[in-house]
């Protein structure tokens, strides 16, 4: 049961936005209307994306057949819906069943409520309401029944499962539909609505032992720099877990000593970090097309459906979508939870090198099927629980970048703290709730950034 204070902070919430809260279902006709453009687009300022560097836009405009002034609006309407979307997930609380962008050509922001009396306020936010049967929380738990069932005997031929929000179910890929019965069973999920997509896709690690360039660990295996991190006064970079463990000694694409891992987690998640020696300095920057570089300004987390790019020391850059948050992927070596699945192609020994989507760092490879000349799909550890688990601060092009703030207040906004979406936070005596999960900028305080914060009332 929904407490009366719970009942009197959403309808508050949804006030904010602007819509007229009703003890009845509004009909399609009554409605408000999409409100009429605003001022230029504050997120995009916020985020960069309104200063996409050449490199995001030259692939984008081969991998998704865009032109260049298309690539460019995209990636601004991206910006601008992960703060909309932002702001309804915290207004319809328990009722929210996720968000997403679609469209060939632009992105068009879809917002989905199991409460039909949402509908007028999804849409006074500018984005197309959906009515579905189940909450994004559900869903979620029920994919976590997945998770605890993993090592199941049927399992190994039921690879990934994830929450596909924009069909509101969980799906489990299999390489047999007799597997994926089994696994379903086994979690206690018969007659959940769990569907099935059998594929022979099976992911697989993208490490490679034949050697190359990027970075060697133990002048052997070899995999991609993600990106750059500090931690006080050490320099190094994010990569894959299943790249090394600690204490695994890196050399840098010239063969020269580079560093140490310092801490890796495989399986589970796929996520690491590489201190490196005096003789290497980090930077903002990664490589785009033709080894040419750009540089990433946060790690604001895009919705589904939004554009993301890869580089790798293998395949080069990549281009593609966000297909499905947090899914589970059963490798060979080990099951990895909460990775981010895109239709961007890998090949062997991309592993670990950045995935960004616009000026904003998403994560780093993980594994995948197929390849670069016949596509594929390429699973990555998404950066923000790098940097929160590891005590990382991503190295941004913004100025004065900070550690994190261990010594502040628990609920006291902090430079380098990550934040998830719907986190509160107190900033200059005044509450704030996260509209987007990132890593806090110096210049990001809650009160200079509506797009990712939302002051509570």
């Amino acid at each position: 049961m929904v407490g009366r204070h719970a009942v009197g902070a959403r309808r508050a919430a949804l006030t904010a936005l602007g819509a007229l809260v009703l003890t009845t279902v509004p009909s399609a006709a009554a409605a408000p209307p999409p409100p009429a453009p605003g001022p230029a687009h504050l997120s995009a300022r916020t985020l960069g994306a309104d200063r996409p560097p050449a490199q995001v836009l030259r692939a984008m405009e081969r991998d998704l057949g865009l032109t260049r002034s298309q690539a460019r609006a995209r990636l601004v309407d991206e910006a601008e819906a992960g703060t909309r979307a932002g702001r309804l997930r915290n207004a319809l609380g328990g009722h929210f069943a996720g968000a997403w962008v679609s469209g060939a050509t632009s992105a068009e922001l879809t917002v989905a409520t199991t409460h039909a009396a949402d509908t007028a306020a999804i849409r006074a936010e500018g984005a197309k309401a959906v009515v579905v049967r189940t909450p994004l929380s559900t869903l979620q738990a029920l994919k976590e029944r997945l998770d605890a069932a993993a090592g199941h005997p049927r399992s190994r031929d039921t690879p990934v499962w994830y929450v596909d929000v924009p069909s509101n179910r969980v799906v489990v890929q299999a390489t047999k539909r007799s597997a994926a019965t089994a696994f379903i069973k086994a979690a206690g999920l018969q007659g959940r609505g769990v569907a099935v997509r059998v594929t022979a896709d099976r992911p697989e690690l993208r490490t490679d032992l034949v050697g190359g360039d990027a970075y060697y660990i133990n002048d052997s295996a070899r995999c991609s720099i993600g990106f750059s991190v500090t931690k006080g006064s050490t320099q190094g970079f994010a990569s894959a877990g299943h790249c090394g463990t600690p204490g695994d000694s890196t050399k840098g694409y010239d063969k020269a000593d580079q560093g140490t891992f310092k801490a890796s987690t495989f399986p589970g998640k796929d996520m690491s970090w590489v201190s490196v020696n005096s003789k290497w300095t980090a930077t903002p920057d990664y490589k785009g097309k033709g080894g040419k570089r750009a540089q990433v300004a946060g790690s604001v987390q895009a919705l589904v459906g939004s554009s993301v790019c890869r580089s790798g020391s293998t395949s080069g850059w990549h281009c593609g979508t966000i297909q499905q948050l947090g899914a589970t992927v059963q490798y060979a070596e080990g099951t990895v939870a909460g990775l981010t699945r895109t239709n961007v192609c890998s090949e062997p020994g991309d592993s670990g090198g950045p995935f960004v989507s616009g000026t904003q760092a998403q994560g780093t490879t993980s594994g995948g099927s197929g390849d670069c000349t016949s596509g594929g799909t390429t699973f990555f550890q998404p950066v923000n629980p790098i940097l929160s688990d590891f005590g990382l601060t991503l190295k941004t092009a913004q100025a004065g970048a900070q550690a994190p703030q261990d010594n502040a207040a628990a609920d006291a906004w902090a430079p380098g703290r990550v934040y998830e979406a719907g986190q509160t936070v107190t900033h200059a005596g005044v509450r704030y709730q996260c509209l987007q999960t990132h890593q806090a900028q110096p210049a990001w305080s809650p009160d200079a950034t509506p797009a990712l914060w939302q002051r509570l009332q």
